[in-house]
């Protein structure tokens, strides 16, 4: 048997308490919800110019009776069901979607932050399980709620999904391994599933949490491996049923990763995303760096400030959760020695071990973790482990109250323990010392010791409220309230995570002249697209919402709004990772402008502009016989030269080396109406000769047509009549998982004109099917090869290193 969590538990909490304690959770979750709408806002950034158009998506998908594993309206065709950010393998989104496909903007984010609730009220039966008072349960609650990182990056909804369900998935943990229940691990590795299958840092660190935790009880048992033996067979059980809920949208992840611009980051790059140590000052004085002044004229650590600089921001390095739990910290918790009890030892663990790791570059330990933990590389940002910060401190917070409630204020140290005082106003002293560093030059002294005397105000109070020994339970009620109101104060609707809804009026209303232009570039396509035509559209400059607006327009963009895309592509066409500036716009040599040979390859027809083109920045391509379709105000749309045809008959084969061509300056000559470019590895798959025994003979070109019938999101239907053997060139993006059938059998496809897909047709009447299958047995067959291939070699270069 291992030993007590904690202090007795029986009966330590009654229904009454148990309830009431929910109660309250609801009710501050509640409130600190209402902030938002209230005030007219929304949560802002990352939420509305990528996560709220990739849920739109996924409704419009739904409703259309599609499933939405690809995704053409964004960089001319993107694997949805492989990028982590699409929302697609979160069930709660899912169902979000399908039930509600065009959602507001408010009840999306009301949503968002419905995921924190499961975690929030998991917090009560942790606090239960050991003994723990309710009120510190509460404390805990509202902090894992609207404490650091929780509110300031609220913005990234996949990592709030994630750490959402962390407390709840440590609840089932604990209880699995402490009743050695089948159905409580079922249930854990259900949650811990849910948490994860998000593939961001913060699900990576707290699985991570999760694991250690499991360990951790085996390590305090009294007889360790009898502990581990009997719960052998449950841990196999959870392991399974975990990996095999993970296992495809992980392998699919991978699969995406391994061709697109970032399957790894260098040490370098990960270091610059570390949390700076003069950040931490905002654990004790939530504004001292201006973090939350909608001026955003904010003065604390980041690039311009840093000697070393860094990829931090104001939202990145706020850590505050709350006046009266930093009180407890440093002095209940550091200077008391109660952070040293058997009993928060796992806790205190987790808190500081996530503060090292956030910390990155400015301690010795995250090289090393860098260099021997698998999948750290993965990640771009350190400083994300302040999601597990804010965990630790929740739960510490907690405790103390607890402690308190049962036990008052701690004594004075004696011994060895008079250090710990010292380090917690040396803590302190570091906080007061970094406000001044960063304040003095920027002239917001004033602005920074006002902060701090309102923090100081706030914490005598409590202090003194502490140090009182009687009705000790009625003090941390108070104490518990005055932290949730000061967290809502603080944190919801903050400039951190809310601006003005009429920011994203694209979501919502667009005023007339951009509506006009809308219209006007809608009708033409429709147009076109009642012809069999499908041109595609370069969207630009238009602001941060208009990014990825494209997958809620039912626009075909080139371009967009994402950090993960395929290298290919970008290498070829320069998109970037986002849409709002134009300076930002690169031009490959391959791209050189809007006439090259790959725009019309592309399709690339219209290009809609927030400024008419004689304004646009120096490095960018003259647009010449480019008409005007609309211009006024923030909107110019231009239509540009007529492109290539989204499919066409090819007679001709030219073999290429595709990563060679994009290392060159231009694609190879060809003859665009009935040559082809060929990858080198597609050349088995090719049946007949076209062309490719003597280049320098004649081919015939083929008589016939290439008539697209239908254009759905997974499934292009091509109708083919041609005089002789040909390949179907189909100006959609190559990538695995799409595969093609003639009259309904299957056909190898073809990389064709360096990004795209084709295949083999023989003479006479035939209907094409491209289909999206990613989930097929050979795709997910084919990856888990490709991935094993590619870690064997990298083994080996590590062994030869």
């Amino acid at each position: 048997m291992s030993r007590p969590l904690a202090l007795p538990r029986a009966q330590a909490w009654t229904s009454r308490a148990f309830v009431l304690a929910l109660a309250a959770v609801l009710v501050f979750w509640a409130a600190a919800a209402a902030v938002w709408p209230l005030t007219g806002t929304v949560v802002p950034w990352d939420s509305k110019n990528h996560f709220y158009p990739m849920l739109r998506y996924l409704g419009a998908a739904l409703a259309n009776g599609e499933l939405p594993l690809w995704n053409p309206y964004h960089f001319a065709g993107h694997p949805s069901v492989a990028d982590p950010q699409s929302l697609l393998f979160t069930p709660t989104m899912l169902v979000f979607a399908w039930l509600v496909p065009s959602p507001s903007m408010e009840l999306f984010d009301a949503v968002v932050f419905a995921h924190l609730l499961p975690g929030a009220v998991a917090m009560l039966p942790l606090f239960r399980r050991r003994g723990w008072h309710p009120a510190g349960a509460v404390a805990a609650a509202m902090i894992f709620i609207l404490g650091g990182s929780a509110s300031a990056r609220l913005q990234h909804t996949g990592m709030i999904l994630s750490y959402g369900y962390f407390p709840l998935a440590l609840w089932l943990l604990e209880e699995a391994l402490d009743r050695r229940s089948l159905a409580y691990g079922i249930a854990f590795a259900v949650i811990a599933a849910l948490m994860t299958v998000g593939r961001d840092q913060v699900a990576f660190l707290c699985g991570f949490v999760l694991i250690a935790r499991a360990l951790f009880a085996v390590l305090e048992a009294e007889t360790p491996l009898g502990y581990l033996r009997r719960r052998l067979g449950l841990l196999l059980v959870m392991g399974l049923v975990g990996g095999a809920l993970l296992a495809i949208p992980s392998l699919l992840t991978m699969q995406l990763l391994m061709t697109s611009t970032r399957p790894s980051f260098g040490y370098g790059v990960a270091a610059m995303g570390s949390l700076p140590p003069e950040s931490l000052a905002t654990g004790l004085f939530a504004d001292v760096f201006g973090s939350l002044r909608w001026t955003y004229d904010y003065w604390g650590p980041d690039w311009s400030s840093l000697s070393g600089g860094t990829w931090t921001d104001r939202a990145i390095n706020y850590v505050f959760a709350g006046t009266i739990p930093a009180l407890l910290i440093l002095w209940h918790g550091l200077a008391g020695g109660r952070l040293f009890s058997r009993e928060i030892r796992f806790p205190a663990l987790v808190l500081a071990g996530a503060l090292v790791y956030a910390l990155g570059r400015y301690t010795p330990v995250f090289a090393l973790l860098f260099d021997h933990v698998p999948g750290i590389d993965l990640y771009r940002r350190p400083a994300d482990a302040t999601f597990v910060v804010n965990i630790g401190i929740a739960l510490t917070a907690g405790y103390l109250v607890h402690r308190f409630v049962a036990e008052g204020a701690p004594a004075l140290a004696r011994g060895w323990r008079l250090a710990l005082p010292v380090l917690a106003a040396a803590f302190l002293v570091a906080a007061l010392a970094a406000a001044l560093v960063f304040a003095l030059p920027a002239n917001h002294l004033l602005d920074a010791l006002r902060d701090i005397a309102t923090g100081a105000g706030l914490a005598v109070a409590a202090a003194v409220a502490l140090r009182r020994p009687r009705r000790r339970a009625l003090i941390a009620a108070g104490l518990v309230a005055v932290t949730g109101a000061e967290l809502i104060w603080r944190n919801a609707g903050s400039s951190l995570n809310a601006e003005a809804a009429e920011r994203y009026a694209v979501f919502r209303q667009l005023p007339p002249e951009q509506l006009q232009g809308l219209t006007i570039l809608k009708a033409e396509l429709e147009a076109r697209h009642a012809k069999g035509e499908h041109p595609r559209v370069e969207i630009l400059g238009l602001g941060g919402a208009w990014q990825n607006a494209s997958m809620v327009l039912g626009l075909e963009d080139t371009i967009g709004y994402n950090p993960l895309r395929l290298s290919d592509y970008e290498r070829a066409v320069g998109p970037g990772e986002n849409a709002a500036d134009p300076n930002l716009r690169q031009f490959p040599a391959l791209f050189r402008g809007y006439r090259s040979r790959l725009a019309s390859l592309l399709g690339l027809e219209y290009l809609v502009l927030d400024r008419p083109a004689e304004r646009l920045p120096k490095h960018f391509p003259q647009l010449t016989g480019a008409k005007l379709l609309y211009g006024s105000g923030q909107m110019w749309i231009y239509r540009l030269d007529p492109a290539r045809p989204r499919a066409y008959l090819a007679t001709r084969l030219v073999p290429v080396d595709s990563e060679d061509v994009l290392s060159q300056d231009e694609l190879p000559e060809f003859e665009g109406s009935d040559t082809a470019l060929v990858d080198q590895e597609s050349l088995p798959k090719v049946k007949g000769a076209y062309g490719q025994a003597d280049p320098a003979a004649p081919v015939t070109p083929a008589e016939g047509s290439a008539q697209i019938l239908a254009y759905r999101r997974t499934l292009v239907t091509v109708e083919v009549d041609t005089d002789r053997d040909a390949v179907l060139v189909l100006h959609d993006l190559f990538y695995p998982g799409w595969e093609a059938r003639v009259d309904g059998v299957r056909r190898p496809i073809l990389r064709t004109n360096l990004l795209f897909r084709g295949v083999e047709v023989p003479k006479g009447r035939h209907v094409v099917e491209f289909r999206f299958r990613p989930l097929s047995v050979g795709n997910l067959m084919a990856a888990a090869s490709e991935l094993l291939a590619r870690d064997g070699d990298e083994a080996g270069e590590t062994a030869l290193r």
